[in-house]
């Protein structure tokens, strides 16, 4: 399978409920994603969403630049493309850390599909069903959050975490402690402030953490605050987990891996590289004994290739969906196969799900080839 070129349509949705539910929080003030379509000589395609940054069209051009990258190149040929985009990077590309995702996604896809296999199983399975956890987006008050940690518990869901609204150490503690009162402390909760914090206050609030006997305490600090944040992890016994922002997966990340910087890393097919670039993530925490855990990839199409890649890690817990999970069920033709809090892998070649492309035609902006 030789591939013949590239396809990117800058996308907005113009759906209510998704337009609403990413306003603000994914792409800026818009709601915007990308669709490559890697296509081959043979006939074949394969199509991915993909994030959009601040801008749809100004990412679909950078994206459709790697057009000449993989033309005339094998879809099988994934690990020299992989080193290739790597060297094309450091060589004044310095693409965002989402562009190359959706084309490795794609070509792995391909593979798939040729050998009859869902994609995991291509990849190599662990399991064939998976947990997941819902994940809070900025909410205003405690009530607000424990109305939906409540209706993920009785959904189902394996466990919640919270996006606090940053307010203060002691504010954002006494929501999670409303939380964890309502939900029992048997059901696992989880913290993410996506916050700037000093050390001092990360400590006050992870030590405010351990005592409501939460999960983990993520990215309290910025991923690239290295010296922080291993002193973080060395003084707190609430795992600290992080890396999902980090460019470069896994080169960036060996030195924090093996000097445990963080108890857990981060990764997902979006932000990490694709397939290739979360499996090397992976992989590398495997070998220090540590857990990478999946990040959401936001787009449900995205969400279901992370879904695949967690069916074949062995140091992946969950699978992480954004919540109100139905503001974000779209880009699929059906919805992702969670039931009663459980992700069952498909068993179709390939993703197992096809895209909605009646959304992405009525939603596309510009289609660069």
């Amino acid at each position: 399978m030789i591939i013949s070129g590239l396809e990117v349509r800058a996308c907005s949705a113009l759906q209510d409920a998704a337009a609403e539910a990413l306003r603000g929080q994914a792409g800026g003030a818009r709601h915007d994603f990308l669709v490559y379509t890697v296509r081959t000589e043979c006939g074949r395609s394969a199509s991915m969403f993909g994030f959009a940054g601040a801008s749809a069209r100004g990412s679909a051009h950078i994206a459709a630049s790697l057009e000449p990258l993989l033309k005339g190149r094998s879809v099988h040929d994934r690990e020299a493309l992989w080193h290739d985009y790597r060297q094309r990077d450091r060589m004044w590309g310095h693409f965002p850390i989402y562009v190359w995702g959706p084309v490795d996604t794609c070509l792995w896809m391909l593979a798939a599909e040729a050998a009859n296999l869902p994609l995991y199983k291509y990849i190599g399975a662990v399991r064939h069903s998976i947990p997941v956890y819902v994940s809070s987006m900025f909410l205003d008050t405690a009530d607000d959050y424990v109305a939906e940690a409540l209706a993920g518990k009785q959904a189902g869901f394996a466990a919640y975490k919270l996006h606090p609204p940053g307010k203060s150490v002691e504010a954002d503690l006494e929501i999670h402690a409303a939380v964890r009162k309502a939900v029992g402390d048997n059901f696992p909760l989880m913290s993410d402030p996506v916050a700037f914090m000093t050390l001092p206050d990360a400590l006050r609030y992870g030590r405010g953490l351990e005592r409501l006997g939460f999960k983990w305490l993520e990215e309290p600090m910025a991923d690239e605050n290295i010296p922080a944040l291993a002193e973080l992890t060395r003084q707190l016994d609430i795992p600290v987990v992080g890396t999902e922002t980090i460019a470069k997966h896994p080169y960036s990340l060996a030195d924090i891996v093996a000097r445990n910087v963080v108890d857990v890393i981060r990764a997902d097919v979006s932000w990490s590289g694709g397939v290739t670039g979360v499996l090397k993530s992976a992989h590398l925490a495997e070998a220090f004994a540590m857990n990478c855990e999946i990040h959401t990839a936001i787009f449900h199409p995205l969400e279901l290739v992370n879904l695949h890649l967690a069916a074949a890690i062995r140091n992946c817990t969950w699978l992480e969906l954004l919540c109100p999970v139905e503001d974000f069920s779209f880009g699929l033709k059906g919805s992702l196969p969670v039931e009663n809090g459980i992700a069952t892998l498909p068993d179709t070649p390939g993703l197992g799900r096809e895209l909605d492309w009646d959304l992405i035609d009525n939603s596309t902006l510009e289609v660069l080839n």
